[in-house]
């Protein structure tokens, strides 16, 4: 198990209740970001993300990266933090960026899904939403909001923001074109799904949803399929996306779309 804390933060009880007093100096969202898995280069992803994020909102990660056996990528791997029941404790919000579609053990993804429906935000990136799609339990594709088993062809994807007033599409673009990524195709929308963005299918002839947000239990949760290559995890208007995602989901966003104060990224 590979685990990385980016940036590390030392901060002592006092400074703890002096920062909760002033907004402005707010501690860091503390967000387990879990990846790794089949088809995708994580090694790079997991520091687009981190450094990209960082550089957008008051964030600390700490970051499991795990493969398969011998560091081979591997869809039937099991991440070793989700063995634990309370493999949550002590983060803001987890962001799932993973492709682990091949697990089949219910147990296994049910303990995956459960501390969301208990309360603990996510942020759901990618091949997230196909992960775990083999096990007979809907308790992950709930989480996610949809249930999708199939992608289209790698292609230019124009997305279209049907939710310009949600806060999490403030300054989205009405259109934009998402170069090179992976049409994922809506199945299913659970019952709290709420769409925000869609692009039109060509293989299938119709809208999928590609960006959206979702309750499952009493978590809030935001997701995105689009996310596939490293020129979209690194374009500007995608990490602009998953922040205010991120923020979302943690009851830090404005409803015109800006950090609550002191959430703002401290970096300079």
């Amino acid at each position: 198990m590979k685990a990385i804390l980016l940036p590390l933060f030392a901060l002592g009880i006092a400074a703890v209740f002096s920062l909760a007093a002033d907004p402005a100096s707010a501690p860091p969202l503390k967000v387990l970001m879990v990846t790794g898995g089949c088809c995708h280069d994580y090694e790079n992803q997991k520091m687009i993300l981190a450094e990209g994020l960082s550089a957008r909102v008051n964030v600390e990660f700490t970051v499991i990266h795990e493969e398969g056996p011998d560091g081979k990528k591997d869809k039937t791997h099991k991440v070793s933090i989700y063995e634990k029941a309370d493999w949550a404790k002590g983060y803001d919000v987890v962001l799932h960026n993973e492709c682990f579609g091949g697990i089949t053990d219910v147990e296994f993804v049910n303990r995956i899904a459960k501390p969301h429906h208990d309360g603990v935000p996510a942020v759901m990136l990618h091949c997230s939403a196909h992960s775990y799609r083999a096990a007979a339990t809907d308790e992950w594709r709930k989480c996610v909001g949809q249930t999708s088993m199939s992608h289209e062809k790698n292609r230019d994807l124009t997305v279209k923001n049907v939710a310009p007033e949600h806060p999490v599409m403030k300054g989205f673009p009405m259109e934009w074109v998402n170069k090179k990524d992976e049409l994922y195709k809506n199945e299913k929308l659970w019952e709290n799904f709420v769409p925000l963005a869609k692009a039109y299918g060509e293989d299938t002839k119709q809208d999928h949803f590609l960006i959206w947000v979702n309750t499952y239990g009493t978590g809030k949760v935001f997701g995105t399929t689009m996310g596939h290559g490293n020129e979209t995890m690194s374009d500007p208007v995608f990490l602009d996306l998953v922040a205010r995602g991120l923020l979302w989901s943690c009851g830090k966003l404005t409803d015109e779309g800006k950090p609550v104060a002191g959430y703002e990224s401290k970096q300079k």
